[in-house]
């Protein structure tokens, strides 16, 4: 009897065997035409890779026992990115995974993001599933859902980033201004001998004659006269129209003695309100803020004065410290200094630059579109002004638009160790992108402010953060490879198609872009005068022409393949 049972034992465990194994068999490969991903190729955004993958399980493929975990992976020449894993589970299955019915077919989304290497261009998207029916491992193929990745974004270099040039302060005017005051007695307007002799005055009018007599120099004499607030306005109206005649007269007396002959103008005004607002700011004057709230509280200049000289505790201080002050004339002497003309600097700066300033000789660099007399310049800068570190933050920004970026850093190092300058920071910023060192690239723009280049820069961070209309707003005028790549983004082809003509040195990607302009735009004869230009100055073109999605509608055909030798 025991052996009976245990016979029927043995036959009873090999057929819930072979019913597993014929359940383990129904979890067929799934069929690549069950999946959709979008986008189709995958689009390279923001230095990722976004990729949403809906699958669906149709009916009866789910087993109810099993467990499938899925995993998107994009495979490329010697290596391979994995995206989220999902897990799902039948119906039968107790677990925290997504549950598959068995008889009805569902859908389910998988999101991916993977961070993009340039190999990507030629790749396959897979899914790769581990699965498991009552514990048991059960084997099902990969299967490849898509292939490629438009990587237009990648274009973006800081190659294309004009560098910053540290500016000169060069003025070809440089204007001054010289005043000095003829103080009167209260209610009276003859100008006294003490005040026309005081230091003041005489220094005055020395600054006047000697700028009448310097070649470069052109002078011009304003007088301004006024009366203190307090008093009838009609009374200060004629005080201080006659301070403005008499002040005039004299002054013109002194000067045609000098034989200074120079423009002069006159005005007069009857209150000084303004002049008392400052002068009581300044001062240290008991009850002062309530004195300015009488100011901003009334307009009307015979209310002022009432309610100020209600304020009896501090009208005698006012009287004494600061009424006086404002019964004046004021002498303007405005000069002009006429710098040397660019003829001129141009001919001191090859021919005797010491005889130039810092400002001048930086000047003279703007003056010529020959890098090598640039150079020169900049050297000449650092003999006479070491320590000014604009000339040899210009000499890297230099070496950076040659590509010479080792070169150029040893420049920017230099100069920041001579003095913080926002244009070194910048190009400090620009050598790290362009050695792969994003953040840090990030972290140093974040720094720049009122640097005209900066936007270049900006741009570029926007091109990589996926901001594509930001990009296209903030490089809408740069005619650069990157001014041209952020419209292409943004879909604004004519203004691409506009920046890319206004680029004077086009370089093997400014053609390849050109190219991407015509694919967008279906134009076959842009296309192929892109392709050429671009091949010819740089052969390895050709293949990146083929391995990109964006052209993959027009590779087999002969127009295309001609092009490409």
């Amino acid at each position: 009897m025991k052996f009976r049972n245990l016979v029927l034992g043995s036959l009873f465990a090999a057929a819930m065997a072979l019913v597993l194994s014929s359940c383990a068999g129904k979890l067929k490969p799934l069929d690549a035409r069950q999946v959709t991903v979008d986008p189709q190729p995958l689009v390279l955004q923001g230095g990722q890779v976004p990729a949403t993958i809906r699958v669906t399980f149709p009916a009866k493929w789910f087993n109810k026992n099993a467990e499938v975990r899925i995993t998107p992976v994009l495979k490329f020449a010697n290596g391979e990115v994995w995206g989220t894993t999902y897990n799902f589970q039948g119906e039968k299955v107790r677990g925290n995974a997504t549950s598959v019915p068995y008889s009805n077919p569902k859908t389910v989304t998988l999101n991916s993001n993977f961070r993009y290497k340039p190999e990507m261009a030629k790749s396959d998207l897979v899914l790769i599933f581990s699965a498991r029916i009552n514990g048991k491992e059960v084997t099902l193929p990969e299967v490849k859902i898509g292939e490629g990745v438009i990587a237009t974004e990648a274009l973006a270099s800081a190659e294309f980033v004009t560098p910053a040039i540290a500016p000169d302060a060069f003025q070809r005017i440089i204007k001054e201004k010289y005043d000095a005051d003829i103080h009167f007695l209260i209610q009276q307007a003859n100008v006294r001998s003490s005040e026309l002799n005081s230091k003041e005055v005489r220094e005055w009018k020395g600054i006047v004659e000697s700028a009448d007599i310097t070649p470069n120099q052109n002078v011009d004499v304003e007088i301004q006269a006024y009366a203190s607030p307090d008093g009838g306005r009609e009374l200060n109206e004629k005080l201080s129209a006659q301070r403005e005649r008499n002040t005039s007269s004299q002054i013109k007396r002194d000067l045609d003695r000098a034989k200074v002959d120079v423009p002069m103008s006159a005005h007069y005004t009857a209150q000084d309100w303004e002049g008392f607002q400052q002068l009581v700011e300044q001062s240290d004057i008991q009850d002062k803020e309530l004195i300015l709230s009488v100011l901003s509280m009334y307009q009307d200049p015979e209310t002022r004065e009432r309610e100020i000289k209600n304020i009896s505790s501090v009208f005698s201080q006012l009287a004494d410290e600061i009424l006086p002050k404002l019964r004046r004339s004021r002498l303007i002497a405005n000069i002009e200094i006429i710098g040397k003309s660019d003829e001129e600097i141009a001919t001191l700066s090859k021919n005797n630059p010491g005889k130039l300033n810092v400002e001048e000789l930086l000047y003279s660099a703007t003056l010529t579109d020959n890098v090598a007399e640039k150079r020169r310049i900049y050297n000449q800068a650092i003999v006479q002004f070491p320590n000014d570190a604009r000339a040899f933050s210009n000499l890297g920004a230099l070496a950076y638009e040659e590509g010479n970026y080792s070169v150029a850093n040893g420049y920017f190092e230099r100069a920041a160790k001579i003095q913080y300058l926002p244009e070194v920071k910048m190009n400090q910023g620009l050598i790290e992108m362009i050695n792969g060192n994003n953040q840090e690239f990030e972290t140093l723009i974040g720094q720049v402010a009122d640097v005209p280049e900066l936007n270049g820069a900006i741009g570029l961070m926007q091109i990589q953060h996926g901001q594509y209309a930001e990009a296209a707003r903030t490089l809408y005028d740069d005619a650069t490879n990157n001014g041209v790549l952020a419209q292409i983004l943004n879909r604004d082809y004519n203004r691409a198609n506009e920046l890319l003509n206004q680029i004077i040195k086009k370089d093997a990607i400014t053609y390849y872009l050109q190219a991407l302009i015509g694919a967008r735009t279906s134009q076959t004869g842009v296309i192929v005068d892109g392709v050429r230009n671009a091949v010819r100055l740089n052969p390895s073109m050709a293949a990146k022409f083929l391995n990109d999605k964006e052209f993959a509608r027009y590779a087999t055909q002969s127009f295309f393949q001609s092009a490409l030798k």
